[in-house]
């Protein structure tokens, strides 16, 4: 597969510019929940496919790369994988080989949904764009402070995706900064002063708001709720004008679905087979039914959301008659008889003269008889 073919054309559009994408794009992050078999990688495309999602995406790292022999295990993943293993033989035991990156993309192809990974290191990142032909990159948390690969990742000129968990917002400024940088290609030495004036430029700016989203995420397997902060969401929003999208580590999907509604344009929910098999991520994922019904609820939200135009809408419309009233004769009522507050009142159907004139018509007199219920 060389360089520049698309891995899925329907989504082409889409990578390049997540703005302009026909709906919130929702990533099935499957991660490492394959748990080093390719078997089970590939049994979680076919359910991130069946659930509707528009990504289904795992990781790609060489584990000697991502983690020294030193690197602790977070207490998550001591918790989910024991103590016995270091970090390092943890990570060697969930890597993807290069045959089974193109299994995957290959049964992605067959099921129609994107394929999308995520690269830890340079080497994988260099795999990923120039031997599988990636158009779209996202970055993890973990890596908003490592400008060698933010800046290896922005040379490409590929769309990115940019978590933000742990991130304050100096931390995502400097990184978009990075970013910015690496789109211009300029040829300067890069340092943080340099980072901070292609950030500033008009081009550098540009470029972000043509290929960068950011996401507002919890680093934590599972997270808090009370650590959610989706108004951060607002803030990131007002702070860079970028789009803003949410990576959801919480139990359950309201979260996310709360996302949507706050007008996160992606979601990113980790999906497992099942909870309870082995391994550092299943505890914080969905399984397969969670995920689809997570997706139909994102879609009747979005439904849900309009225009934001305040008018009657077309289901609504016949029901204004129905529901509204208009002043009648609350009882029978002579010829040149006085409107009163005993004699005239509001009652459905709304046909009639509107209730707003019931101030003028009191006091006046009747220009003929009426029967009770009668419109006025």
């Amino acid at each position: 597969m060389g360089r520049g073919e698309p891995l899925t054309k329907d989504f082409l559009h889409m990578a390049k510019s997540l703005k302009r994408a026909p709906h919130t794009v929702i990533i099935a992050e499957a991660g490492v929940n394959h748990n080093g078999s390719i078997t089970m990688a590939l049994k979680l495309v076919d359910a991130a496919a069946a659930a509707g999602a528009d990504f289904v995406k795992f990781q790609t790292f060489k584990a000697n790369k991502l983690a020294s022999a030193l690197a602790p295990k977070a207490a998550y993943q001591k918790q989910t994988t024991g103590v016995k293993q270091s970090q390092l033989e943890m990570l060697r035991a969930l890597e993807l080989s290069p045959a089974d990156h193109r299994a995957l993309i290959a049964h992605c192809r067959k099921r129609k949904i994107a394929f999308l990974s995520t690269p830890f290191d340079g080497e994988s990142l260099d795999f990923l764009v120039n031997k599988l032909g990636m158009t779209l990159l996202k970055l993890p948390s973990g890596e908003l402070t490592n400008p060698i690969l933010l800046l290896k990742a922005a040379r490409t000129r590929l769309p990115v995706i940019l978590s933000t968990g742990m991130a304050t917002l100096p931390e995502i400024e400097i990184a978009l900064g990075v970013l910015a940088f690496g789109y211009l290609r300029t040829k300067g030495k890069p340092t943080r002063a340099a980072f901070k004036k292609a950030y500033a430029s008009p081009k550098g700016k540009s470029f972000l708001n043509k290929l960068v989203t950011l996401l507002h995420c919890t680093t934590e397997y599972p997270a808090p709720f009370e650590d959610v902060n989706l108004r951060a969401m607002d803030t990131m929003v007002e702070a860079f004008g970028l789009p803003v999208g949410y990576s959801d580590h919480t139990p359950g999907t309201s979260v996310s679905i709360a996302a949507v509604a706050r007008s996160a344009v992606l979601i990113e929910k980790h999906m497992t087979l099942d909870r309870t098999l082995p391994g550092p991520d299943h505890r914080a994922s969905i399984e397969p039914d969670e995920f689809k019904a997570m997706v139909t609820a994102i879609r009747e939200i979005e439904s849900a959301l309009g225009d934001g135009r305040k008018i009657c809408r077309p289901s609504e419309a016949k029901n204004k008659t129905v529901a509204r009233k208009s002043l009648v004769a609350a009882c029978c009522i002579a010829r040149g008889e006085v409107f009163t507050a005993e004699n005239i009142t509001a009652k459905r159907p709304g046909n009639g003269r509107s209730v707003y004139d019931y101030w003028t018509l009191l006091g006046q007199r009747a220009k003929r008889s009426y029967s009770e219920n009668d419109p006025l």
